[in-house]
């Protein structure tokens, strides 16, 4: 009978938990199979899976204005190797998806975007130690990064229901 991992990683052994990392930093990177079925999902589809949940992480600092200065811009978040990414954009007061390059692109590892989101780690630790990059238009990856990084956000909140 399989041991399912998630069933091992809820033991809290310190043991465990350096293996775990061990196996995640050194098993074969998943991007690459990402980046295939990235490839076959549809825009329309990628945009509905993903700007309602966005939109609702920031709906706070959408409606202080905190995204004001990123109205019209785009950029791209990109798995090393260049797939799986995502395109965004700020217009008319909301996140959207879009299909093509940003004016900047911030890449990196699955591991590194992970620990951004889940707020482990501070951004410019991730950029310094170079698990995080910043390519194109730099002042508007690090405007991105900062404004983030000033704001209270969660991701337990894409998992809510709206209402």
């Amino acid at each position: 009978m399989a041991f399912p991992l998630a069933s091992i990683a809820s033991l809290n052994s310190p043991l465990i938990g350096q293996t775990l990392s061990v196996l995640q930093e050194y098993l074969p990177s998943p991007a690459p199979m990402l980046g295939a079925i990235d490839h076959r999902i549809p825009m329309p589809l990628k945009q509905l899976a993903a700007e309602a949940p966005l939109n609702r992480i920031f709906a706070q600092a959408i409606d202080d204005g905190e995204f004001d200065d990123f109205e019209g811009r785009r950029i791209r978040l990109e798995v090393n190797g260049g797939q799986p990414g995502i395109t965004l954009g700020f217009w008319a007061g909301r996140l959207r998806v879009i299909d093509g390059p940003g004016e900047a692109t911030i890449r990196g590892s699955l591991a590194a975007f992970k620990t951004l989101a889940e707020r482990r780690q501070d951004p410019d630790q991730l950029f310094f130690q170079r698990r995080l990059v910043i390519e194109g238009d730099t002042e508007l990856g690090l405007g991105l990064k900062n404004l983030l990084d000033s704001l209270d956000w969660h991701l337990v909140t894409l998992f809510k229901r709206p209402g």
